[in-house]
Protein backbone atom coordinates (compact mmCIF):
# COMPACT_ATOMS: atom_id res chain seq x y z
CA UNK A 1 0.00 0.00 0.00
CA UNK A 2 1.46 3.61 -1.09
CA UNK A 3 1.08 6.73 0.72
CA UNK A 4 -1.55 7.69 -1.51
CA UNK A 5 -4.11 5.05 0.10
CA UNK A 6 -2.91 6.71 3.76
CA UNK A 7 -3.98 10.02 2.64
CA UNK A 8 -7.23 9.20 1.36
CA UNK A 9 -7.53 8.09 4.89
CA UNK A 10 -6.58 11.06 6.19
CA UNK A 11 -9.26 12.96 4.55
CA UNK A 12 -11.59 10.05 5.39
CA UNK A 13 -10.93 10.70 9.09
CA UNK A 14 -10.98 13.97 9.57
CA UNK A 15 -14.63 14.58 10.30
CA UNK A 16 -15.45 11.32 12.26
CA UNK A 17 -18.29 11.54 14.79
CA UNK A 18 -17.44 11.22 18.33
CA UNK A 19 -21.04 10.14 19.56
CA UNK A 20 -20.97 7.18 22.05
CA UNK A 21 -22.31 4.18 19.75
CA UNK A 22 -26.42 2.60 20.04
CA UNK A 23 -25.73 -0.34 18.22
CA UNK A 24 -21.84 -1.24 18.19
CA UNK A 25 -22.26 -3.92 16.37
CA UNK A 26 -22.86 -3.23 12.71
CA UNK A 27 -22.89 -5.19 9.69
CA UNK A 28 -21.19 -4.86 6.94
CA UNK A 29 -20.35 -6.53 3.74
CA UNK A 30 -16.83 -6.27 3.85
CA UNK A 31 -13.80 -9.03 4.06
CA UNK A 32 -12.14 -9.84 7.00
CA UNK A 33 -9.09 -8.83 7.72
CA UNK A 34 -6.58 -12.56 8.65
CA UNK A 35 -6.12 -12.91 13.03
CA UNK A 36 -2.60 -14.09 13.55
CA UNK A 37 -2.22 -16.24 16.92
CA UNK A 38 0.98 -17.72 16.47
CA UNK A 39 4.22 -17.50 14.26
CA UNK A 40 4.93 -20.22 11.61
CA UNK A 41 8.73 -20.21 11.01
CA UNK A 42 10.01 -22.87 12.58
CA UNK A 43 12.29 -22.34 15.41
CA UNK A 44 11.48 -18.62 15.78
CA UNK A 45 10.21 -16.22 18.94
CA UNK A 46 8.93 -13.34 18.33
CA UNK A 47 8.81 -11.21 21.81
CA UNK A 48 6.08 -8.52 21.45
CA UNK A 49 6.00 -5.66 23.96
CA UNK A 50 2.44 -3.34 24.29
CA UNK A 51 1.58 0.20 25.55
CA UNK A 52 4.58 2.15 24.58
CA UNK A 53 6.05 4.18 24.19
CA UNK A 54 7.51 4.27 27.72
CA UNK A 55 10.58 4.74 29.24
CA UNK A 56 12.07 1.12 29.41
CA UNK A 57 11.74 0.41 26.02
CA UNK A 58 15.46 1.92 25.52
CA UNK A 59 16.87 -1.69 27.99
CA UNK A 60 14.51 -3.75 26.66
CA UNK A 61 15.90 -2.77 23.08
CA UNK A 62 19.23 -2.51 24.44
CA UNK A 63 19.05 -5.81 25.65
CA UNK A 64 17.54 -7.32 22.16
CA UNK A 65 20.26 -5.67 20.11
CA UNK A 66 23.44 -6.44 21.91
CA UNK A 67 21.93 -10.26 21.95
CA UNK A 68 21.23 -9.58 18.13
CA UNK A 69 17.88 -10.35 18.28
CA UNK A 70 14.56 -7.81 17.74
CA UNK A 71 11.59 -7.05 19.23
CA UNK A 72 8.35 -5.94 18.24
CA UNK A 73 6.36 -2.87 19.84
CA UNK A 74 2.76 -2.11 19.71
CA UNK A 75 2.60 1.05 20.30
CA UNK A 76 -0.25 3.42 21.16
CA UNK A 77 -0.72 7.49 20.23
CA UNK A 78 -2.15 8.76 23.82
CA UNK A 79 -2.16 5.63 26.56
CA UNK A 80 0.81 6.29 29.13
CA UNK A 81 2.45 8.92 27.01
CA UNK A 82 1.69 11.14 24.10
CA UNK A 83 3.84 9.52 21.04
CA UNK A 84 4.68 12.77 19.47
CA UNK A 85 6.34 13.43 22.87
CA UNK A 86 10.27 14.73 22.67
CA UNK A 87 9.42 14.82 18.65
CA UNK A 88 8.64 10.83 18.90
CA UNK A 89 12.34 10.34 20.28
CA UNK A 90 11.35 6.76 21.40
CA UNK A 91 9.73 5.52 18.58
CA UNK A 92 12.10 6.54 16.08
CA UNK A 93 14.49 5.30 18.46
CA UNK A 94 12.79 1.58 18.26
CA UNK A 95 12.59 2.26 14.42
CA UNK A 96 16.04 3.01 13.69
CA UNK A 97 17.17 0.08 15.78
CA UNK A 98 15.51 -2.19 13.61
CA UNK A 99 12.66 -3.27 15.76
CA UNK A 100 9.21 -3.83 13.85
CA UNK A 101 6.49 -0.56 14.80
CA UNK A 102 2.67 -1.55 15.05
CA UNK A 103 -0.47 -0.39 15.84
CA UNK A 104 -2.26 -0.86 19.28
CA UNK A 105 -4.43 2.24 18.15
CA UNK A 106 -4.40 5.67 19.94
CA UNK A 107 -5.93 5.27 22.69
CA UNK A 108 -6.23 1.75 24.07
CA UNK A 109 -10.10 1.86 24.38
CA UNK A 110 -12.12 -1.46 23.43
CA UNK A 111 -12.48 -1.86 19.68
CA UNK A 112 -15.87 -3.90 20.06
CA UNK A 113 -17.55 -1.27 21.84
CA UNK A 114 -16.90 1.71 18.97
CA UNK A 115 -18.68 2.37 15.87
CA UNK A 116 -17.15 1.81 12.63
CA UNK A 117 -16.04 5.42 12.12
CA UNK A 118 -14.88 5.48 15.98
CA UNK A 119 -12.77 2.09 14.85
CA UNK A 120 -11.07 3.68 12.18
CA UNK A 121 -10.32 6.97 13.99
CA UNK A 122 -8.46 5.18 16.84
CA UNK A 123 -6.34 3.15 13.95
CA UNK A 124 -5.68 6.17 11.67
CA UNK A 125 -4.59 8.98 14.51
CA UNK A 126 -1.65 6.35 15.28
CA UNK A 127 -0.78 5.41 11.85
CA UNK A 128 -0.83 8.69 10.99
CA UNK A 129 1.70 9.11 14.16
CA UNK A 130 4.20 6.29 12.96
CA UNK A 131 4.26 7.66 9.49
CA UNK A 132 5.27 11.32 10.67
CA UNK A 133 7.98 10.00 12.83
CA UNK A 134 9.40 6.87 11.07
CA UNK A 135 7.97 6.98 7.77
CA UNK A 136 6.52 3.90 7.97
CA UNK A 137 2.61 2.69 7.81
CA UNK A 138 2.04 -0.05 9.85
CA UNK A 139 0.91 -4.34 8.48
CA UNK A 140 -0.33 -4.99 11.23
CA UNK A 141 -2.74 -3.89 14.84
CA UNK A 142 -3.39 -5.26 17.59
CA UNK A 143 -6.85 -4.75 19.35
CA UNK A 144 -6.40 -4.05 23.02
CA UNK A 145 -7.23 -7.02 25.27
CA UNK A 146 -7.02 -9.04 22.54
CA UNK A 147 -10.83 -8.02 21.74
CA UNK A 148 -12.25 -7.94 18.27
CA UNK A 149 -15.11 -8.65 16.67
CA UNK A 150 -16.19 -8.72 12.95
CA UNK A 151 -16.20 -5.03 12.51
CA UNK A 152 -12.96 -4.44 13.60
CA UNK A 153 -11.76 -7.16 11.22
CA UNK A 154 -13.51 -5.22 8.61
CA UNK A 155 -11.95 -2.48 9.55
CA UNK A 156 -8.62 -3.94 9.52
CA UNK A 157 -9.26 -5.36 5.83
CA UNK A 158 -10.19 -1.97 4.95
CA UNK A 159 -6.88 -0.64 5.63
CA UNK A 160 -4.59 -3.37 4.90
CA UNK A 161 -3.70 -4.57 7.92
CA UNK A 162 -3.72 -7.77 9.84
CA UNK A 163 -4.39 -8.68 13.42
CA UNK A 164 -2.25 -10.19 15.63
CA UNK A 165 -2.72 -11.58 18.91
CA UNK A 166 -0.82 -13.91 20.75
CA UNK A 167 -0.08 -17.72 22.20
CA UNK A 168 1.71 -16.87 25.53
CA UNK A 169 0.95 -14.21 27.43
CA UNK A 170 3.39 -13.32 30.29
CA UNK A 171 0.66 -12.19 32.33
CA UNK A 172 3.13 -9.06 33.26
CA UNK A 173 0.15 -6.40 32.93
CA UNK A 174 -2.38 -8.52 34.93
CA UNK A 175 0.03 -7.97 37.82
CA UNK A 176 2.20 -11.47 37.26
CA UNK A 177 5.32 -11.40 39.40
CA UNK A 178 9.41 -11.94 37.38
CA UNK A 179 8.41 -15.81 38.73
CA UNK A 180 5.24 -16.46 37.57
CA UNK A 181 5.76 -15.18 34.11
CA UNK A 182 8.94 -16.99 34.00
CA UNK A 183 7.09 -20.04 35.09
CA UNK A 184 5.03 -19.54 32.05
CA UNK A 185 7.46 -19.00 29.76
CA UNK A 186 8.83 -22.59 31.14
CA UNK A 187 5.59 -24.69 30.80
CA UNK A 188 5.12 -23.59 27.29
CA UNK A 189 9.12 -24.21 26.40
CA UNK A 190 9.01 -27.59 28.21
CA UNK A 191 6.61 -28.45 25.25
CA UNK A 192 8.78 -28.24 23.17
CA UNK A 193 6.98 -26.08 20.67
CA UNK A 194 8.39 -25.02 16.80
CA UNK A 195 7.80 -21.49 17.53
CA UNK A 196 6.25 -18.48 20.38
CA UNK A 197 4.29 -15.59 19.97
CA UNK A 198 4.58 -14.22 23.03
CA UNK A 199 2.74 -11.33 25.11
CA UNK A 200 4.83 -8.70 27.19
CA UNK A 201 4.60 -5.00 27.99
CA UNK A 202 7.12 -2.12 27.97
CA UNK A 203 5.26 -0.40 30.75
CA UNK A 204 6.19 -3.44 33.43
CA UNK A 205 9.69 -1.93 34.91
CA UNK A 206 10.44 -5.70 35.68
CA UNK A 207 9.68 -7.21 32.37
CA UNK A 208 12.44 -5.36 31.26
CA UNK A 209 14.84 -5.41 33.47
CA UNK A 210 14.50 -8.91 34.89
CA UNK A 211 12.30 -11.14 32.82
CA UNK A 212 13.53 -9.47 29.44
CA UNK A 213 17.65 -10.77 30.02
CA UNK A 214 16.13 -14.34 31.52
CA UNK A 215 13.77 -14.67 28.06
CA UNK A 216 16.78 -13.99 25.96
CA UNK A 217 19.27 -16.08 27.13
CA UNK A 218 16.90 -19.14 27.82
CA UNK A 219 15.43 -18.78 24.21
CA UNK A 220 18.48 -18.16 22.33
CA UNK A 221 19.74 -21.32 25.33
CA UNK A 222 17.42 -23.67 23.32
CA UNK A 223 18.30 -22.78 20.11
CA UNK A 224 15.04 -20.03 19.27
CA UNK A 225 15.91 -17.01 17.13
CA UNK A 226 14.47 -14.07 17.97
CA UNK A 227 12.70 -11.83 15.67
CA UNK A 228 10.24 -9.41 14.88
CA UNK A 229 6.55 -10.34 13.97
CA UNK A 230 7.01 -10.29 10.59
CA UNK A 231 9.93 -12.18 10.55
CA UNK A 232 8.43 -15.27 12.44
CA UNK A 233 5.41 -15.17 9.82
CA UNK A 234 7.50 -14.34 6.50
CA UNK A 235 5.56 -10.94 5.86
CA UNK A 236 6.32 -7.52 5.38
CA UNK A 237 6.39 -5.43 8.98
CA UNK A 238 5.03 -2.68 6.85
CA UNK A 239 2.58 -1.60 3.74
CA UNK A 240 5.27 1.17 2.44
CA UNK A 241 7.98 3.15 3.82
CA UNK A 242 9.10 6.44 3.26
CA UNK A 243 11.09 9.61 4.82
CA UNK A 244 9.95 10.73 8.32
CA UNK A 245 8.19 13.98 8.16
CA UNK A 246 9.56 17.35 9.85
CA UNK A 247 7.77 18.04 13.36
CA UNK A 248 5.31 20.70 13.28
CA UNK A 249 1.90 21.85 15.04
CA UNK A 250 0.19 19.17 14.16
CA UNK A 251 2.60 16.69 16.30
CA UNK A 252 0.65 16.85 19.70
CA UNK A 253 -2.47 14.79 21.41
Amino acid sequence: MKFSFAAIFAAATACLVSAAPSHPIEQRATPLATVYSSCTKNNTVALTFDDGPWVYMYDISKALVAAGAKGTFFVNGNNYECIYNDNGKRVKYLHDKGHQLASHTWAHKDLTTLTWDQIHDEMWRVEEALMKITGAYPAFMRPPYGNYNNLVRQASYVRGQSLAIWDLDSGDSLGATVAQSKATYTTALNKKPKNLLALNHETVETTAHQLVPWLISTLQGKGYKLVTLAECLGVNPYQSVGAPQTPDSTWHC
